[in-house]
């Protein structure tokens, strides 16, 4: 199956990956971020390729890229909801109110304001439906040392997972979650050899390739709406999460 896909965070690291998985698949890909230049740099003129800068924090900015995006394909099959911020390593009581709003805004309200418009533009559009992937984390599981707001986002994303995933289901719209550990990004592939644990010692953890996210992603938007990947994880096989703690 191919369709039509707005992934968020388009511009780098797993975002980058899915789109370009998603293009090479025969996909209509919007490449939604901040950033115009990234975001063609990760289009790489590809002609199925929409790019759609805007601040996913911005619900007038969001709206009208989605609009956008919709009025050019003439029907939205999937969201990715990828888009999002790290604080991690950091004690609790170094933590500043600041930056915990700064990330629950961009990683929490940032996924609800994109989610809620790509669920009116698949509620009203006909055929009427669509899928959403929201993007949590080992983190929604289980925390690392030192990432209070980020774990607090991704617990919050899991609850958002759930309730569209309801909401979802009188208008044929499915809603699922990938949790991911450890793909090689510029997130964590510069700190992956000394990671805090939960002792608050660092120690050096395995990583995976990211495109191992990207098929993963790729396999979960092309079911068939009567199917559903509810929750998926995918991580480094010996990264330090089962037993973690």
């Amino acid at each position: 199956m191919t369709g039509t896909i707005l992934i968020t965070g388009a511009g780098r690291g797993i975002g980058k990956a899915c789109a370009t998985a998603f293009l090479n698949a025969g996909w209509k890909v919007g490449l939604v971020g901040r950033t115009a230049a990234t975001l063609e740099d990760a289009a790489a003129g590809h002609e199925a390729a929409l790019v759609l800068a805007c601040d996913v924090t911005d619900e007038d900015a969001v709206a009208a890229s989605f609009a956008r995006a919709h009025q050019h394909w003439g029907h939205l099959d999937a969201l990715f909801n990828n888009a999002g911020v790290s604080l991690i390593g950091t004690s609790f009581e170094d933590l500043s109110v600041a930056d915990f709003r700064r990330l629950i805004d961009i990683n929490l309200t940032g996924s609800f304001i994109c989610a809620h418009a790509a669920f009116r533009l698949m509620k009203d559009q006909s055929p009427q439906g669509g899928r959403i992937i929201n993007n949590g984390s080992i983190s929604a599981h289980v925390p690392r040392w030192g990432s209070a707001p980020y774990t607090c986002s991704k617990h919050a994303i899991t609850g958002l997972t759930r309730s569209i995933s309801l909401d979802g289901r009188p208008h044929n719209i499915a809603c699922g979650q990938i949790d991911i550990g450890n793909a090689r990004t510029e997130m964590i592939a510069p700190r992956a050899g000394a990671l805090k644990q939960a002792d608050g010692h660092p120690k050096a953890e395995p990583l995976m390739d990211v495109d191992n996210v990207a098929r993963s992603v790729l396999h979960m938007a092309s079911l068939p709406l009567d199917a559903n990947v509810q929750f998926m994880t995918v991580m480094a096989t010996t990264m330090p999460y089962i037993g973690r703690g």
